[in-house]
């Protein structure tokens, strides 16, 4: 099976879902179950993908246009273990939402849109993290806007009305950040795909490529909320129905993590940014940690821990060395599904009680035990309590910064512990809140959200896996720090001779012919990292990157690390 050739399913398939949907108006159950099947495709889609991935990127040049001209696909490992992760996380949310009656968590809200606008903002992620380009990232990141907004302003209410266009302020800023720096790398290097931009941008000024690493990352940092360019998120997101305010939590800010990770390390390497990103990260980690502790709403309180932990995320990052981008990609993942499932049992705790306020809460242990269980798991897993995922996540960061051992690091381990600690505080105090102490008024009569409660269940099982599964998940993530480092097994996928792809676009091939080699003999090549590239295949002996055309799929996978 040509793997290559499913690279497109991810994102083709929601989008071509939002049209029916659309077309089916507000027959909600017929739009809904659409949904589930079209996610449940993309979910399989996304997983022989990661499969695929192990062996080696593995690229598609849409309509056989060669890169960098043509659009490429790109999966992976990065991309796939992210790609997999959401999507799973999309089609759970997807089915609580269907469980809850009202997608928009309202009656008479005009819900017809909804699922259509699930399926965009799916097809937007997909896009961003399978692009081998930065313009299409740009335009995966306008789809998510757009499906954001809808979503975000779903029921009109005025408090949603405001939320919504303080995001959408946000997200035209850091647009137009992108946009330019986008417009100014081209004008500069004269392409816009990664790969040949990792081989063209160290050919230019390097005060023009710093100028174009800060316009890139001041751009993914909104998206990610890295403070100080997270005030938008704890306003914007407890407005939303749960589910909404669940999936934004889970993968939102992650996209923005994501593009932070892959221009970093393949577009700019070399780390001259490192010690800002780990001083962002440790202010970024305690100030969102002592505002959610202040905090008297469940659903604002955790918008400041998600905050908080993107803290964690940008630490890895900032270490530059294969432990501490491994544990980064390890703990984006904890969190897309643990952040995800916190936010959809405090839509049950909304549901079960009628509010979210902790000081209205109370007695919800009696009412409904079962959601005292799911909250308790991801909760303390958040916290950093072993064995859980969380505590796995932030001890491969601590081992990651001793092993580089500078001032900074022992500051960000310091900011990591006790932001832990305090992220522990305040999951317990909700805990107590909601769950321990006697509610000040009756809880409202309303019938258990089974539904509702078997897809949050799901979530936990998920995080559950993680957790049981992190060995071989680490190894993976290991092979995806590695790959990033070396950068050659990205770009020589993307453009096998450095030159350009292997579709037969004519017009690229007149100007730019792609020499034939004989059978078993290697393209004489200058490549621009020194040497070519090998690495170790299944027999110990070297091999070749390998790419997946639309002939033979990859055959082997890069092995050991450097540092940037």
């Amino acid at each position: 099976m040509n793997v290559a050739l499913l690279l497109p399913l991810p994102i083709v398939l929601p989008l071509f879902a939002a049209g029916v949907l659309l077309v089916l108006g507000r027959r909600r159950n017929a739009q809904a179950w659409t949904s589930v099947a079209i996610m449940s495709i993309v979910l399989v889609t996304s997983i022989i993908l990661l499969i695929g991935s192990a062996d080696g990127p593995v690229v598609l040049d849409v309509g056989n246009w060669a890169a960098p001209v043509g659009i490429s696909l790109v999966a992976d490992r990065l991309s796939t273990i992210m790609l997999a992760t959401s999507v799973a996380v999309t089609l759970l949310v997807l089915i609580y939402s269907i469980f809850q009656g009202v997608a928009d968590g309202e009656r008479g809200a005009p819900t017809a849109v909804y699922y259509p606008a699930f399926m965009i903002l799916s097809a937007g992620v997909s896009d961003a993290f399978l692009t081998g380009d930065l313009f299409n990232m740009y335009v995966g990141f306008e789809m998510l806007l757009t499906a954001s907004f809808v979503l975000l302003t779903m029921g009109g209410t005025s408090e949603r009305m405001r939320s919504g266009s303080v995001y959408v302020i946000v997200s035209l800023v850091s647009s137009m950040i992108f946009l330019a720096g986008l417009g100014m790398t081209y004008a500069a290097v004269g392409t816009v795909n990664m790969a040949d931009l990792a081989i063209k941008l160290p050919e230019i000024d390097p005060g023009i490529r710093l100028i174009l690493q800060v316009m890139f990352l001041v751009a993914f940092g909104l998206k990610a909320a890295i403070f100080p360019l997270s005030a938008w998120l704890p306003d914007s997101y407890p407005t939303a129905s749960g589910p909404v305010t669940a999936v934004f939590a889970g993968l939102l800010t992650k996209v923005g993590v994501y593009a932070i990770i892959r221009t970093q390390f393949l577009l700019f390497p070399g780390g001259k940014l490192d010690t800002v990103l780990g001083v962002f990260a440790i202010v970024t980690m305690v100030v969102g940690i002592l505002g959610a502790i202040a905090q008297e709403n469940a659903k604002r309180l955790l918008s400041f821990t998600l905050v908080s932990h993107i803290g964690y995320l940008i630490w890895g990052v900032s270490i530059g060395n294969a432990a501490g981008l491994s544990s980064t990609i390890f703990y984006a993942i904890h969190h897309i599904v643990v952040q995800t499932a916190l936010f959809l049992v405090v839509g049950l705790i909304g549901w079960v009680a009628g509010t979210t306020s902790l000081v209205k809460l109370g007695s919800i242990m009696k009412a409904a035990p079962v959601v005292a269980v799911l909250y308790f798991l991801p909760a303390i897993s958040l916290g950093g309590i072993p064995p859980f995922s969380g505590f796995l996540g932030k001890i491969g960061l601590i081992e990651a910064s001793a092993e580089r051992a500078t001032g900074l690091d022992y500051a960000l381990i310091a900011a990591g512990l006790i932001t832990s600690l305090l992220t522990l505080y305040a999951v317990i105090r909700v805990w107590n809140m909601a769950f321990w102490q006697e509610a000040p008024e009756e809880l409202p009569d309303r019938a258990y959200p089974g539904g509702m409660v078997a897809t949050a269940s799901g979530l936990v099982a998920l995080m559950l896996t993680i957790t049981v599964c992190a060995a071989p998940i680490r190894s993976f993530t290991d092979g995806a720090a590695t790959e990033l480092l070396q950068r050659t097994p990205y770009i020589s996928a993307v453009l096998p001779d450095y030159k350009r792809g292997s579709g037969i676009s004519p017009e690229v091939a007149e100007k730019d012919p792609v020499p034939t080699p004989e059978p078993g003999a290697t393209p004489s090549v200058k490549f621009p990292f020194g040497d070519e590239p090998t690495q170790s295949g299944p027999t110990g002996k070297p091999s070749k990157t390998p790419r997946s055309t639309p002939s033979p799929a990859p055959t082997t996978a890069s092995n050991g690390g450097e540092t940037r």
